[in-house]
């Protein structure tokens, strides 16, 4: 089980790797945008690494299942497990967010403001930081 649980914290640390860095993506291609500078290169930036996260998330969240069921949290009720998984799934529409930002870019459309995407870049830790206190703290 342990193997197990290093592999899932792997593939969660390499998805949440590409949910903190595309979105200071999307504030470089906003500013450039803005300035009249060429963002090609960070449009194929982007497709490229939402397509590494979503493949580390996918495995990520296939082990954490396997993980589920090895612990028997399917059969029991756990209200700290409970709400992490409500901040995992916030999270999961985090992810659906920044693919709707870099679809965006793939079509040339203008994206909103830097200073919004910089709050947006920031608003992951309001996901992740009560998701690691469920885990490690495990309040009742």
């Amino acid at each position: 089980m342990l193997w197990l649980k290093s592999f899932h914290l792997l593939f969660v640390m390499a998805w949440l790797t590409g949910i903190f860095y595309l979105p200071r993506i999307f504030v470089h291609y906003a500013e450039g945008r803005a300035a009249g500078e060429d963002v090609r290169r960070l449009v194929i930036m982007a497709r490229r690494l939402y397509g590494f996260m979503t493949l580390m998330a996918l495995i990520a969240t296939l082990l954490g299942v396997w993980l589920m069921h090895g612990l028997g949290y399917f059969t029991v009720s756990l209200a700290w497990f409970n709400w992490k998984l409500v901040f995992v799934a916030g999270l999961v529409g985090y992810h659906l967010v920044c693919r709707a930002l870099t679809e965006r870019m793939q079509l040339g459309a203008p994206l909103p403001g830097a200073l919004a995407l910089r709050f947006l870049n920031e608003a992951t830790l309001l996901l992740v930081i009560p998701i690691l206190i469920f885990v490690i703290v495990k309040p009742a």
